[in-house]
């Protein structure tokens, strides 16, 4: 097990730095109610007292329940800012103002919502010199799932070299509330939605992959086909280049 009494120090001296290269005054990130959020906002808090967490619930039943209830608890318990912004209106007007233009596919009704919300962290942001703190852990980024330009754009992460059974762990090391550590990850797009059965396979398996190259045959095959799938979301902007011999 990772020492997680050195890696919060020096996760925490990472974060200062960062903020006073910048000039920043002070951090933001989207508070879903999840792991990753929840460890994120544990780190930021100990690194800035401006830390500020959005909840922001789109269209999604659990996004105005659980999702919410769950991050209000971490955020009460390390004494962190929390705003709430409710972006159902703003999804319905993107889709309604596309209608009659394209047909929209669940993908891009799916991505709407974290778009939206990275546009919200980064107007607050920019209203009040704040850096936006990504909450994207290893295996999302493995695997590409997140949002391009959504879940997936900010200005640091500080947790992005850590699997799912890290984050679990590195939480129960920070006494995390239980309703965090127990709860099925899920992004919260959609009634009933859960990361593990959106991929087909458990982080457990993801994890186990990454750290060793092994697993079972329909595990693997399901881990290679999203990651080189994804590959277009880990590169950066394809830039005209002319070759020269």
């Amino acid at each position: 097990m990772r020492n997680y009494s050195e890696e919060f120090k020096n996760r925490v001296e990472f974060i200062k730095k960062l903020l006073a290269d910048s000039h920043a005054n002070g951090i933001i990130y989207g508070n879903s109610g999840g792991k990753d959020c929840a460890l994120v906002s544990i780190l930021c808090k100990a690194a800035c007292e401006n830390t500020v967490g959005v909840i922001m619930p789109c269209s999604s039943k659990r996004n105005f329940g659980m999702d919410k209830d769950d991050g209000m608890e971490v955020a009460n318990k390390f004494n962190i800012e929390t705003r709430v912004v409710d972006l159902t209106a703003q999804k319905e007007l993107v889709m309604s103002s596309l209608d009659g233009i394209t047909n929209l596919n669940n993908a891009a009704i799916t991505n709407i919502a974290p778009r939206l919300r990275m546009i919200t962290l980064y107007a607050i942001a920019a209203s009040e010199n704040l850096l936006v703190a990504g909450t994207g852990n290893r295996d999302e980024m493995y695997m590409g799932y997140f949002t391009k330009w959504g879940d997936g754009g900010h200005d640091f992460n500080p947790i992005s070299d850590l699997n799912v059974r890290e984050i679990y762990e590195f939480l129960r090391f920070l006494d995390c509330p239980e309703c965090i550590i127990n709860k099925a990850p899920s992004a919260g797009l959609f009634e009933g939605q859960t990361d593990e059965d959106d991929m087909g396979v458990t982080y457990a398996a993801i994890d186990e992959y990454m750290d060793s190259g092994t697993g079972t045959p329909h595990d693997i095959e399901i881990i290679k086909r999203y990651h080189q799938r994804s590959e277009h979301k880990r590169k950066g902007i394809a830039r005209y280049k002319e070759i020269i011999e």
